[in-house]
């Protein structure tokens, strides 16, 4: 009898985490995949590749992040853009070009453009809005992606959220909370962009994609690579480094 009640109890522990993950709202579920990227803070250098049907362009980046509301961004290669940088405090967007000695406040206006002529918007660089307080979710089904089970939820945004997209797709793991496929849809429910994860690996102690690659959905032989060459998580970052002198200084 002891013995039964052991397995069961063991039984029980390991279960519950698949019951608790199974019972998690839409909303939670993407919560619990941008909170697992973010951290409370985090460090990255990145490999960004330009590909285009005639040409390739390599760009490298070091970025910082606390919390949803500071980011900064600054480019380290190629030589003309070096020190190039884009910081975001709360709504608040500033990119600073050396090359001009000129800080510039990027209006909402310009969240939709290209950034740096890759497929990635402005908005998704310094992630201006939210997936997770600027959308309504909706759980779709479940879907494999890449051979892993996935949440399938679809992302509407609020009226009054200024959000460059009209709808997103994405699909997120079951196990491991890693967003492994994203559809990017205009205010007409046309497909723009399609955003994969691939090569999975642990960076900063966490199982995540190591690449993201967007491709476009109407550009033949167009792409952007972006890949994570080391990614720190939780390293102490006062709020005060994310200011216009250090956006500056930065290295």
């Amino acid at each position: 009898m002891k013995t039964f009640i052991t397995l069961l109890t063991l039984f029980l522990v390991s279960i519950f985490p698949m019951i608790a993950q199974n019972n998690l709202s839409a909303k939670e579920i993407v919560k619990k995949a941008d909170d697992k990227l973010r951290g409370e803070s985090n460090i990255a250098e990145i490999k960004m590749t330009i590909v285009r049907p005639t040409w390739q362009r390599e760009v490298t980046l070091k970025s910082w992040s606390l919390g949803d509301d500071y980011s900064l961004i600054l480019v380290i290669a190629p030589a003309r853009d070096k020190g190039t940088a884009f910081l975001k405090r709360d709504k608040e967007i500033w990119n600073w070009q050396p090359t001009i000695d000129r800080t510039i406040k990027m209006p909402p206006s310009m969240m939709s453009q290209s950034w740096m002529g890759s497929d990635f918007t402005n908005d998704d660089l310094v992630r201006e809005s939210s997936t997770v307080n600027d959308y309504n979710h909706k759980m779709l089904g479940s879907e494999s992606v890449d051979g892993r089970d996935c949440y399938k939820i679809e992302l509407i945004p609020k009226e009054d959220a200024a959000v460059v997209w009209g709808k997103i797709i994405t699909w997120i793991d079951k196990k491991d909370f890693m967003q492994m496929k994203a559809e990017f849809y205009d205010e007409d429910n046309y497909l723009v962009n399609t955003m994969l994860g691939k090569n999975v690996k642990t960076l900063g102690g966490k199982t995540l994609p190591s690449v993201m690659e967007v491709i476009p959905a109407e550009k033949t032989n167009q792409k952007t690579r972006i890949e994570y060459l080391s990614l720190e998580f939780d390293k102490p970052i006062q709020a005060s480094f994310f200011s216009i002198q250090n956006m500056k200084k930065v290295k």
